[in-house]
């Protein structure tokens, strides 16, 4: 038989230490009970342990593995309010959940345990745990009062008794009050008594006589000791004052009185009455005291002092106090006094209720939970006691449950059938607890419960087959029908799922013609169905629930396919071909009714949309023919006279009987010939001349829409040019102010060809537009240029304009001369009168400004400079013109003593330069203004 393993606090030194030690081997020397079928373990713990104590390892004792502790949830349930064991899940351990107090616990019963239950669940277990509380000597004696003071007459007698106050221990056994002591003992001795409850009573006796006159007070020392390790004790002081007469002490008629009274007794009820006789004649009042007595007792009880009865003054309860045992003291008017002892049975009456405790409970259960299940495990405790506490326990009637007891005052709520959602989903279990007193006291405690679903049923539709119907040429997504099922399970048992059985329809899955929303179970088309293929379907549409396993269930859908009226009539007969004339002959004189030609034709639909009517629509002479409604046949409706045109044309028209309705049209060429040659004839011509017709029309047309396209083509084209030429002005005149000036450099030679190669640099603006260019003045390697000469051609070309209009030239440098031979200018200028005077040794170049160009000049200059712009713009703006025309040839530079000169390879022998000589003055001529001179820059000029 396995020990409990009990964890003890560490030993504290002082007076607790020694006790605490002797108890842990008196505790593993104790026998405990093992795991018994019943489910019931007994612990054995001294009291005052420190909370998380360990009192026992519950699963090695019951055989559990420590995760059933977790698994089970198992916890600790007690029937009373303080809970004072706990338990540790993870290590199997009992723990101290909070100290306990035996003297506070149990009050004078040695014997002092705590019940409690441990319940685990999945499956529901019980095991009843009881632990024994062991004293320990933690509470010492002490008495009510600290000093007792007696008045004791001369005359006492030797033998007198004189009962003192007991000394109070709320421990039990050995840790109790053991024995007393009394300093000094010269008059007195101590006389040690145990009652009937085992309470020890102490008294003084006399042994030798008192004497007043000698000494009046003695001073006495009472101890009480309790036998526990350490031991403990308390001490009081004794006065004894001597005085003088009244030797006999009251004497009570019982030594104990033993009475009874129910519980719950009215107040002021009496209970018993004791008395005291005195043999003194002196003594008539004798006073009567309760001694000793506790707060409970007082606040219970009282006494009458000069009568002597006891009398209730509280409310007893039978549950809390059973028995009541308490001390009476007679005093008479010499103090002397006598001590009897009263004891008072608490009578039950059922004044309690039946206490009904859930320990746990399955608030869901599932309903193919098999019979017998545990639902609730309950408690049902009454504090009353014999029949009135004997309780029975009962369900209601007609209900798949019942109430099965499975330990003392313990019951288990079980099945007792199956159980259907479907039908009851949720219960109201009444518990009702019945005592057995006179009159019976219940209780009631209502449980509810709460069916879990079980997927026990599958889908149900609503019909056994569906039939649908869809029109033809139905748009995609066109819906179709709505299948519904129902399930009568609950949540996601009940949540059903719609999908289509795998099939096939003209070799195609039927997915691409059908689909289903799988929620709502909405059927769609998917395509545009055509009666003329599929007139109708069938389908398996399956509903399946969300329970696992699912269920599910099949149901037929027809889907018919309804026809519309989507074709036209189909002309079968005559046949209508665009490369040759069919026509009927009739002859010149049919008879009335003549069949000249019958219309076949067919509609692909079905129904009234196949129905197919012939009428008349157009013919060159109505009266003469007739068309049949429903058969077609054309015939003559009179007698063909010489008046009627021998080229009959009927146009036919053949309507179904649809809504709208559908036709076709038929031309049919009637001759009235009697031969077929003469009506071939007639037909011939009249085929070439409608194809002539038909020809110019299409040729008109078309020039007409050619002439039309052109037209806006040459407005857009005008539109375009006219923007374009606004912007390009519109930039040229915003950038024109810095346009270089290209100059004009007069040649040297008289048959009219350039005998140098120059260089020119092209630059652009920094403000410059598409149109804006500006020239440096074209130089080469020798050629002196001035940065103050550049400019723009347009501000250049305006000063110069301006000068010819409203100046003349300025006249020659009179310290300069040409040559006649040598004089640049424009070709074929004569010689100046003033150059008669000019010798033979003048330098070539130095002369008077040569006259303005001519327009010829200007035109070939303005050609070079552009020449040179375009190259600079490809090759860079040094690019050499290497087959451009020389004008810097003799070039005089106005203020300067410098001479442009040609290249070496050409540069003629100079002489020196002569130093001027006065000459005459001469007139200077005016210059000729010619046509370029007069002439506003254009266009063409700018660029």
């Amino acid at each position: 038989m396995p020990l409990l393993n009990l964890g003890l606090p560490k030993m504290v030194t002082g007076g607790k230490g020694w006790v605490y030690g002797w108890l842990f081997y008196t505790v593993c020397a104790l026998s405990l009970f093992t795991v018994e079928v019943t489910g019931q373990i007994r612990y054995s713990i001294p009291e005052e342990m420190s909370v998380g104590s360990i009192v026992g390892n519950i699963a090695s004792d019951l055989g559990l593995e420590p995760k059933r502790l977790i698994s089970g949830k198992a916890r600790v349930f007690t029937a009373e309010s303080s809970e004072y064991i706990g338990l540790d899940k993870e290590n199997g351990h009992l723990i101290i959940k909070s100290k306990i107090d035996r003297e506070e616990l149990c009050g004078e019963i040695s014997a002092c345990s705590v019940s409690f239950n441990v319940i685990l669940d999945n499956p529901m277990e019980l095991y009843r745990v009881t632990v024994d509380i062991q004293d320990i000597n933690d509470n010492s004696p002490s008495f009510p009062k600290s000093k007792i003071d007696k008045n004791i007459s001369e005359l006492a007698v030797p033998s007198a008794r004189f009962p003192l106050e007991s000394a109070i221990d709320p421990d039990v056994g050995v840790n109790t009050l053991q024995k007393y002591t009394l300093y000094p003992t010269d008059h007195f001795k101590l006389n040690v008594q145990s009652g009937a409850s085992g309470n020890k009573h102490v008294e003084m006796i006399l042994h030798s006589p008192l004497d007043r006159e000698k000494e009046k007070r003695h001073q006495l020392i009472l101890t009480a000791f309790d036998g526990g390790k350490p031991q403990r004790s308390a001490t009081v002081q004794i006065n004894v004052v001597v005085i003088d007469g009244n030797d006999n002490a009251p004497v009570f008629s019982q030594s104990s009185y033993t009475a009874s009274v129910v519980e719950n007794a009215a107040k002021g009820s009496v209970v018993t009455t004791v008395s005291a006789t005195d043999a003194d004649e002196s003594s008539h009042n004798i006073q009567y005291y309760f001694e000793h007595a506790t707060s409970t007792i007082k606040s219970l009880f009282s006494i009458d002092a000069d009568s002597g009865e006891v009398k209730v003054i509280g409310d007893i309860d039978y549950e809390k106090h059973k028995q009541f045992t308490f001390k009476v003291k007679a005093k008479d008017h010499g103090d002397l006094t006598d001590s009897s002892e009263i004891i008072i049975d608490v009578l039950d009456v059922n004044d309690n209720i039946p206490k009904i405790t859930l320990m746990s409970f399955s608030t869901v259960i599932s309903e193919d939970a098999a019979p017998g299940t545990v639902i609730a495990m309950l408690n049902v405790q009454d504090l009353d006691s014999g029949d009135n506490s004997k309780v029975s326990c009962s369900n209601d009637l007609n209900s798949p449950f019942k109430i099965v007891s499975s330990l003392t005052n313990h019951y288990n709520l079980v099945t007792d059938s199956e159980l259907d959602r479907e039908q009851i989903a949720e219960y109201n279990i009444t518990i009702t607890a019945v005592d057995g007193g006179n009159p019976p006291l219940s209780s009631k405690e209502i449980l509810k419960l709460k069916v879990s679903d079980v997927n026990d049923h599958a889908p149900q539709f609503q019909q056994e087959s569906y039939n649908a119907f869809i029109s033809e040429n139905n748009p995609p997504s066109t819906t179709i029908i709505s299948v519904k099922a129902e399930d009568m399970d609950w949540g996601q048992n009940a949540k059903i799922s719609y999908f289509l059985i795998d099939g096939d329809l003209n070799g195609s899955p039927l997915t691409s013609y059908i689909s289903i929303n799988s929620e709502t179970g909405v059927i769609y088309a998917e395509k545009s169905f055509d009666y003329e293929q599929i007139k109708s379907f069938k389908i398996k549409v399956k509903a399946q629930d969300g329970g696992s396993p699912p269920l599910s269930n099949n149901v037929t859908l027809n889907i018919f396919i309804q026809d519309q009226n989507d074709n036209a009539p189909q002309i079968l007969y005559p046949v209508q071909t665009g490369a040759s004339v069919v026509a009927e002959i009739v002859p010149r004189s049919p008879d009335v009714g003549y069949l000249v030609t019958k219309v076949v034709a067919v509609d692909v639909d079905s129904g009234q949309n196949a129905w197919l009517s012939y009428k008349l629509q157009k013919a060159t002479d109505r009266a003469l023919f007739e068309v049949g409604l429903q058969n077609g046949e054309i015939r003559t409706v009179r007698q063909v006279t010489d008046k009627d045109a021998v080229k009959q044309k009927l146009t036919v028209v053949v309507e179904d009987n649809g809504q709208p309705s559908r036709s076709a049209v038929v031309t049919i060429n009637v001759a009235v010939a009697d031969n077929f040659p003469e009506a071939l004839s007639e037909f011939t011509d009249s085929t070439h001349d409608k194809e002539y017709n038909n020809d110019l029309t299409f040729y008109l047309i078309l020039a007409l829409a050619v002439v039309s396209l052109l037209f806006i083509v040459s407005i857009i084209a005008i539109i375009s040019v006219k923007i374009y030429r606004w912007r390009q002005d519109k930039l040229f005149f915003k950038s024109g102010a810095n346009l270089p000036v290209i100059p004009y450099y007069p040649p040297v030679y008289a048959d009219g060809t350039l005998q140098q190669v120059y260089n020119y640099e092209m630059c652009g603006t920094t403000d410059s537009r598409m149109s804006d260019v500006k020239f440096v003045r074209p130089y080469s390697q020798n050629t002196l240029v001035s940065q103050s000469c550049l400019g723009t051609v347009q501000r250049e070309k305006k000063e110069h304009d301006s000068d010819d209009l409203h100046s003349e030239q300025k006249p020659p440098n009179p310290d300069w001369r040409f040559p006649p031979n040598q004089r640049p200018g424009p070709s074929g200028a004569g010689v100046r009168p003033d150059e008669a005077g000019a010798g033979a040794g003048v330098i070539a170049g130095t002369g008077p400004w040569p006259n303005p160009p001519t327009e010829a000049e200007q035109l070939q200059a303005l050609i070079a400079a552009a020449n040179a712009s375009e190259a600079t713009a490809t090759l860079g703006p040094r690019y050499n013109l290497q087959y451009g025309q020389d004008y810097r040839q003799n070039v005089y530079i106005p203020g300067s003593t410098a001479t442009l000169t040609p290249n070496p390879q050409q540069q003629v022998p100079q002489q020196a330069l002569p130093p001027p000589q006065a000459l005459p003055p001469a007139e200077v001529p005016k210059a000729a203004q010619t046509p370029a001179s007069k002439k506003k820059p254009t266009k063409k000029d700018k660029k």
